[in-house]
């Protein structure tokens, strides 16, 4: 019987013939009872050669054993492999549980009892067969020699003849059932021994593996822990196991090493587990990271991410920042944003200096592509002759339509393309030669007046442009001077007691404020709204500690602790003497007591309580009933019964609806001042209005 404690792990069975047993020292041996061998290491299941059909389907539960006294079943599988499960908490295990030892012994001595008898039996019928089987006379001869002796009876007796067939049928009855019974126990014996047969090869096989096992591992290797606990390791890289696996379902990939038992207890086991699990993550995040670190260059991708998102020199860091300060393209390079603003900035020189490089190259292809034309040569106009160009990639280079006519003309003016006169020619003033000149002259004109227009309309663009993007600059510029002038002021001033004249000099030592682009009025500003974040920022603590010294609006300035208040921290960096932090005190009171008072005012107009009896207070003219009336099948006996809210509502006084609002906190805060509390409520209630129609309520 397995002297293993319960563990709810699913160990496989030991072999047929094998118990476990605890040694003097504590440690685990295995017996088997019908070699009479002993082993320090555990016998694992071997699976029979001469069944190999068997050993390739999958193991099913066979036979199902109640144990008398428990809720355990006896259960064994297909494979001869038996494991007890639990019919109430649905668990299944292989080592018996300490519980069910003793039932289990029981059971056993009553199976053993059981065999023992069947054997006997056994014996006996195989006796009786083997007796059958060598009597040499045939069943049809007993059977003819049973049947004259009952004739013979039955003559002797002088029965009647129908008698006599009736037992003779009898007769047949029992000779056919006998022959069956007989050759039904001759078969039964023949299974039997070729069972028993297989059974003493299945051992012999199971002995030689054990004894080849033996040879090859001896039955107790002295190890110290720390070199048990290093082979278990080694046994886990082996087989390779998963550290993020659980102990249960590692297991059964490395039980049957014979290295698992070198460690003594389970529990030394699952520690050396753990171990290697914690060692074997380690070793796998370190690795990754390394791979990722190999194969990843933050400062590509930081390049790469400019490339792709930063199109427009116009961009500005804020925005780029801005968008992309959470991706790791961005935040993966660089010491800090400085850095990566410098980078940025940078990139915004480059990306201007090869859109410049572009245009440059798009312009000398474009005058090419003129060249390639002789139809500039004949005074042609642009709209004629983009007609013929504007299929060329050279013409889209271009991308302004307006850049590409500036192009043209300048090219044209640049080669000096124009009609001249002959000089040996006699020009007369109405030949049509000198018509022809004069046409070509007043063309001439128009060409160079056309040209004129469009350069000085060029030139104002550009201007235009230069404009912009200076504006552009000196904003960007402002920008990231105020930041840094921002950095400089917190770094430089901790306190709101400071004067511009008295810092100046402190804030000359640093190149953040000499070589700061920022006007002195710009400077500032800037310097004032600094100190003014200090002090709100001071004001806060301050008022913080008179909130927790008094938490009544009723709270006067001298049961203060004036003390601790007057030595704190935000009171010294305000540099407030007493008189000054009453007087904070006092116009902290008053803003509070101002907020309390408009919550009062917000509680009364959400409670449904006093606005519905405060209205029907209003209720009055001289109608039929002068009353609000409430109709219902149960108020009298033929409707006509009234209630007057009116003398209700009247009866609701002040009293009654501060019981309704006394457990607010906006009402409980004016505790101090009950009169004045009931004189608001009054007057909330008289700026109420009468409500407008009646209100009937149908049963």
């Amino acid at each position: 019987m397995s002297a293993l404690p319960y563990l709810g792990i699913a160990i496989p069975p030991l072999p047929q013939g094998w118990t476990e047993h605890l040694g003097p020292n504590g440690q685990p041996y295995y017996y088997n009872a019908v070699t009479r061998e002993s082993t320090y290491i555990r016998p694992t299941p071997q699976i029979s050669p001469i069944q190999p059909k068997k050993a390739s389907k999958k193991e099913k539960p066979l036979l199902k054993t109640p144990i008398p006294g428990t809720d355990w079943l006896k259960v064994t599988t297909t494979e001869g492999n038996i494991f007890y499960s639990h019919k109430v908490r649905k668990e299944s295990v292989w080592v018996v549980p300490d519980e069910l030892k003793p039932a289990l012994d029981a059971l056993q001595a009553k199976e053993n009892e059981s065999r023992g008898k069947s054997a006997q039996k056994t014996k006996e019928t195989t006796s009786i067969a083997k007796r059958k089987a060598d009597d040499t006379v045939p069943i049809s001869e007993v059977v003819l020699n049973k049947k004259a002796k009952v004739d013979e009876e039955g003559e002797e007796e002088d029965e009647s003849e129908s008698e006599e067939d009736n037992n003779e049928e009898d007769e047949e009855d029992w000779q056919r059932e006998a022959a069956q019974q007989l050759a039904k126990e001759a078969e039964e014996e023949r299974q039997r021994i070729r069972d028993t047969e297989k059974q003493r090869e299945a051992e012999a096989e199971a002995q030689r593996t054990q004894v080849a096992l033996k040879v090859a591992i001896p039955d107790r290797v002295d190890l110290s822990p720390e070199e048990g606990k290093a082979l278990f390791k080694t046994l886990l890289r082996e087989k390779d196991i998963n550290p993020l696996h659980p102990w249960d379902k590692s297991l059964p990939k490395f039980i049957s090493d014979p290295r698992y038992v070198l460690l003594q207890s389970v529990t030394a086991r699952r520690e050396a587990f753990d171990e290697y699990c914690k060692e074997r993550s380690r070793e796998l995040r370190q690795s990754a990271v390394k791979k990722d670190k190999e194969m990843a260059n933050p400062k590509e991708d930081f390049e790469r991410l400019l490339k792709e998102e930063v199109k427009s020199t116009r961009t500005s860091w804020t925005d780029f920042r801005r968008s992309w300060k959470k991706d790791r393209r961005f935040y993966g390079w660089g010491r800090d944003d400085k850095e990566r603003e410098k980078r940025f900035r940078e990139f915004l020189k480059e990306l201007g200096e090869l859109k410049r490089e572009a245009a440059q190259k798009a312009e000398r292809n474009f005058f090419a592509l003129l060249k390639e034309h002789p139809f500039v040569t004949e005074g042609i106009a642009w709209k004629d002759a983009k007609k013929k160009i504007y299929k060329d990639p050279r013409y889209d280079a271009v991308g302004s339509s307006t850049l590409r006519e500036e192009l043209f003309n300048t090219f044209i003016k640049d080669r000096g393309f124009q009609h001249k006169p002959e000089q040996n020619a006699a020009l007369q003033p109405n030949s049509p030669t000198t018509y022809g000149q004069a046409e070509g002259e007043e063309r001439e004109e128009r060409r160079k007046k056309a040209v004129k227009e469009r350069e000085e309309k060029v030139n104002a663009e550009r201007r235009r442009l230069d404009a912009d993007i200076e504006r552009s600059k000196m904003g960007i510029d402002k920008e990231e001077g105020e930041r840094t002038f921002r950095t400089l002021l917190t770094d430089a001033i901790r306190e709101s007691q400071v004067t511009w004249d008295d810092i100046v000099p402190q804030l000359k030592t640093d190149l953040r404020f000499t070589n700061s682009p920022l006007s002195l009025n710009h400077q500032l500003r800037l310097f004032h709204e600094h100190l003014s974040h200090l002090r709100d920022k001071q004001l806060t603590g301050l008022h913080a500690l008179f909130e927790a010294h008094a938490p009544s609006l009723a709270t006067k300035f001298h049961t203060l602790p004036l003390e601790t208040i007057l030595s704190s921290a935000p009171a010294k960096k305000l540099g407030y003497n007493i008189d000054q932090i009453e007087a904070d005190f006092d116009k902290w009171q008053r803003e509070r007591t101002t907020a309390a008072r408009i919550a009062f005012d917000e509680m009364m107009e959400e409670n449904s309580f006093v606005e519905f009896w405060g209205r029907l207070r209003k209720i009055g003219g001289e109608d039929v009933a002068g009353n609000l009336q409430i109709e219902g099948d149960d108020i009298g006996e033929d409707g006509e019964d009234k209630v007057d809210m009116k003398a209700l509502a009247k009866n609701i006084d002040i009293r009654e609806m501060e019981n309704v609002l006394k457990h607010d906190k906006r009402y409980i805060t004016f505790e101090h001042i009950p009169d004045e509390r009931e004189r608001w409520i009054r007057d909330y209630i008289s700026r109420l209005s009468a409500p407008k129609l009646s209100v009937h309520v149908d049963g």
